[in-house]
């Protein structure tokens, strides 16, 4: 954007070092920025390479197509505002430079650009029906590095923009109310929250404490039914539903840490590592690989989730011994997710040279 040439365009396409955009991709997104001056940002959707790489990989495009087919397109629909995703879309440099450029003071500063777009007033458009191939991190500890960014960027860019948001007069109070509630503190913030206390602590804890009953409808009913409807974007991994379940709730405490560091500006609030993509490379030197790879056992290592299973295996054999909801059968399958997550036995490994 500092080239001198960039003062005679109208219009810049973004796109991360892993994404292979189709050759018409700006045939299909420049004419919407053309005839609608009102608009800033036209999204297109990811489309996933390496989905069927491993289970962690399946995991990601159930949450990833969930936030594309419900959250963007319900944010572009409704409110012609939604989380820029950082690549596979084209602005209208007019727009990027009102809003004030890109900044660095956060981890997302394709959101901050977003929502400040947003508050001057700019539109933008989603179109669901253009994808992009990209590649999905298929190591744990890449995986690792790109949420704590993802949950730790929103929660401090919140933190920094919620006065900003409040005080602004180019946007409607409905749309104020969409951009701190349900954008940032629903979906940013609290549920990362609520999934960990709720599902890891709260539940497994009345079990140990049988005066403190949670309703059928609360533990069982309506999570199923929120589990359901976030398998609308991926009907193909449908049959992935409790594993699913049991993925995200161990996330959760990754998640919940990262998002109270953003909020408290914390440690590693600042902290920006390139999201790992193995590619093709990758698979040339494996087939050159030893035959038996060796690994650092201590990266792997992950002390809070392994507490955390801890706690609800022993939840379990209270509830196996003493209880009467049956927890126990939820409780010991979570704790195993937990020790997976803790040892680390997720995801591609990558040996060591």
């Amino acid at each position: 954007m500092k080239r001198n040439y960039v003062k005679n365009c109208d219009y810049v396409a973004i796109f991360d070092a892993d994404f292979q955009p189709e050759p018409d991709f700006l045939w299909r997104t420049i004419p919407f920025l053309v005839h609608n001056p009102e608009l800033a940002l036209v999204q297109a959707r990811w489309k996933f390479v390496n989905s069927d790489e491993c289970l962690m990989t399946r995991m990601q495009e159930m949450s990833l197509d969930y936030h594309f087919t419900v959250e963007q397109e319900v944010g572009s629909s409704t409110y012609a505002f939604f989380g820029f995703n950082g690549t596979a879309g084209v602005w209208r440099i007019g727009a990027l430079n009102e809003a004030g450029g890109w900044k660095d003071r956060t981890t997302v500063e394709d959101m901050d650009l977003a929502v400040r777009a947003s508050l001057k007033g700019w539109k933008f458009l989603y179109l669901g029906t253009l994808k992009v191939k990209n590649e999905l991190p298929s190591t744990l500890k890449a995986y690792r590095y790109q949420q704590h960014r993802w949950s730790c960027g929103p929660a401090n860019l919140f933190r920094k923009m919620f006065m900003e948001i409040i005080t602004n007069k180019k946007v409607t109070l409905w749309k104020k109310v969409h951009v701190i509630y349900s954008f940032f503190l629903v979906r940013k913030i609290v549920a990362h929250i609520v999934t960990f206390i709720f599902y890891c602590v709260v539940l497994p804890a009345t079990v140990l404490v049988p005066e403190v009953e949670v309703p059928k409808w609360g533990a069982v009913y309506i999570p199923s039914i929120v589990t359901i409807l976030n398998a609308v974007g991926t009907p193909r991994s449908l049959h992935l539903l409790v594993f699913w379940i049991l993925f995200e709730n161990a996330m959760s405490l990754h998640r919940t840490k990262a998002t109270f560091i953003g909020l408290l500006e914390a440690g590693r609030v600042n902290e920006w590592i390139v999201t790992e993509k193995l590619g093709d490379a990758f698979k040339a030197k494996a087939a050159k690989a030893p035959k038996k790879p060796r690994f650092k056992f201590g990266e792997r290592l992950h002390l809070l989730e392994l507490g955390t299973g801890a706690y609800l295996f022993f939840c379990g054999c209270y509830d196996l011994a003493f209880g009467k909801n049956h927890y126990f059968l939820y409780l010991y399958v979570q704790a195993i997710a937990f020790f997976i997550m803790g040892f680390g036995y997720i995801g591609t490994f990558v040996p060591y040279s």
